[in-house]
């Protein structure tokens, strides 16, 4: 057994997945205990009355080619969340396992662990611009399962180091998985991590379509790791995991000419968060401006409340962080449209 896999809970390793219907689209489907017609106005390619293939060869295949991996490193589910969920259900028994969070980040990493019955342990990131602290992270790791970095961070929105995060990989290769949360990676300069999986096998790595490709509502999202720890995850996932119904939709809207269009809006995006934050940090209601590799800005107001108000009063909603430790009145803005940037900037330059 490899190293990697001896981390994960022993009675995973031993389970016997549930056996669903066999998939074999040149036959005829009597063995699966669905409904042979489908529903009135059901116009999908598939037919929604019959069972998803699991993890969609063509969909798997083409996520593959997004993020440039073996097809055999990747695992599709129902967003990122899905990925979290499973990566702590795989690796950590309730009441003796821990993970490793460096806060302030994306708050699912603690409610995956604390519904798995695992211990969080905490390695907050630094005060002078929430950069990694990597040996105390290197030394919660010996004795955690999991250590989760979000990079570009949520909600902070800046970058992690990257020698940090492989040291922090190397360190920890015999003791923990690496999980780096990449759900923001298409708005930043950096590539992706996914080209040192070779070298790092505790190294896994998130991607979403719900930003860079518009597509939040389909909820797919791709792990990305070794194939052991893929083979693993698989064993657990539910069979059916992502429908037939988004299997197409996600095939549709990830063909090069939606990769272009995505592209472009990409760079209207980063031209936009350009645009804002000069803006942002000229204005008296505006304490300061986190820089940002993500597609959001993290802004420290004079009075979050005012400022909270304010976007309200020309229908627009901004995220409240202003309770949460080390970020008191701090606001998480999206970079919007062009029109909706500028009704924000108007309303708050007013107040």
């Amino acid at each position: 057994m490899s190293s990697v896999l001896s981390l994960a809970r022993p009675d995973i390793l031993q389970l016997h997945p549930y056996q669903h219907a066999a998939w074999d689209p040149s036959l005829e489907r009597m063995h699966a205990n669905e409904m042979p017609w489908r529903a009135q106005g059901d116009n999908t390619s598939a037919g929604l009355n019959r069972y998803p293939e699991p993890q969609p060869h063509a969909l798997v295949e083409r996520m593959a080619r997004l993020y440039n991996v073996p097809a055999s490193q990747c695992l599709v589910g129902r967003g990122s969340d899905e990925a979290i969920d499973l990566l702590v259900r795989a690796f950590c028994r309730a009441g003796t396992d821990r993970v490793v969070i460096c806060p302030p980040t994306f708050g699912f990493y603690k409610v995956a662990a604390r519904i798995q019955g695992a211990e969080v342990v905490e390695v907050p990131l630094l005060d002078a611009g929430f950069a990694l602290d990597a040996q105390p992270v290197i030394t919660a790791g010996r004795q955690s399962k999991i250590v989760f970095l979000c990079s570009p961070n949520n909600p902070t929105g800046n970058l992690l180091d990257e020698r940090a995060i492989l040291a922090i990989c190397s360190a920890l290769a015999s003791h923990a998985l690496v999980c780096v949360d990449e759900a923001y990676i298409e708005f930043s300069v950096r590539a992706s991590l996914t080209s040192r999986l070779g070298e790092l096998p505790n190294l896994v790595v998130l991607r979403t379509l719900s930003k860079a490709y518009a597509l939040a509502g389909a909820r797919c999202g791709t792990l990305i790791a070794g194939e052991e720890i893929v083979d693993l995850l698989r064993r657990i996932i539910p069979p059916y995991a992502i429908p037939s119904s988004t299997v197409e939709e996600v095939l549709q809207l990830t063909e090069a000419p939606q990769r272009a269009i995505s592209a472009e809006r990409i760079r209207t995006v980063l031209a936009e968060r350009s645009r804002m934050r000069s803006r942002l940090e000229a204005s008296r209601a505006v304490v300061r401006v986190l820089p940002s590799d993500a597609n959001f800005l993290l802004v420290q107001c004079r009075d979050a409340a005012r400022f909270l108000e304010a976007g309200k009063s020309v229908g627009l909603l901004v995220r409240d962080f202003s309770s949460a430790p080390r970020l008191a009145g701090c606001l998480r803005i999206s970079v919007g449209t062009p029109e909706q940037n500028e009704r924000l900037l108007d309303a708050v330059e007013r107040t």
